[in-house]
């Protein structure tokens, strides 16, 4: 409680109105770190989706590990520095960002970075 009698509000900065206290933006931070994965950030949309699908037979025409995560959390995308999603993570860099990519140029995309 404050002086005045009212109960002090923890301020929090964030452009998405998301959570984004200091444990969040760690786990965010933490989550980025990881790397050597594909991943979609994103609110979970259409765009996201179909995002998502082409990633996942670009990963399985080229014989590679078909999982993919689709991070939603706002922090967490925020944490990679995107603001227009959908967004395409290959091993912890944002290859694409604000469109929606074919399964062709996502399958370019994953011979360039993991070569």
């Amino acid at each position: 409680m404050s002086l005045f009698g009212k109960k002090d509000k923890k301020e929090t900065s964030c452009c998405c109105g998301g959570n984004c206290d200091a444990e969040s933006m760690a786990k965010a931070a933490g989550a980025k770190a990881e790397g050597a994965s594909v991943k979609v950030l994103g609110s979970g949309c259409a765009k996201c989706n179909q995002l998502e699908a082409a990633a996942k037979e670009a990963l399985e025409q080229l014989g590679m590990d078909a999982a993919i995560d689709h991070v939603t959390d706002f922090s967490q995308i925020a944490a990679y520095g995107v603001m227009t999603t959908p967004a395409l993570v290959v091993d912890g860099k944002v290859v694409s960002y604000g469109k929606v990519l074919k399964t062709e140029e996502v399958v370019t995309i994953l011979r360039k970075v993991r070569q």
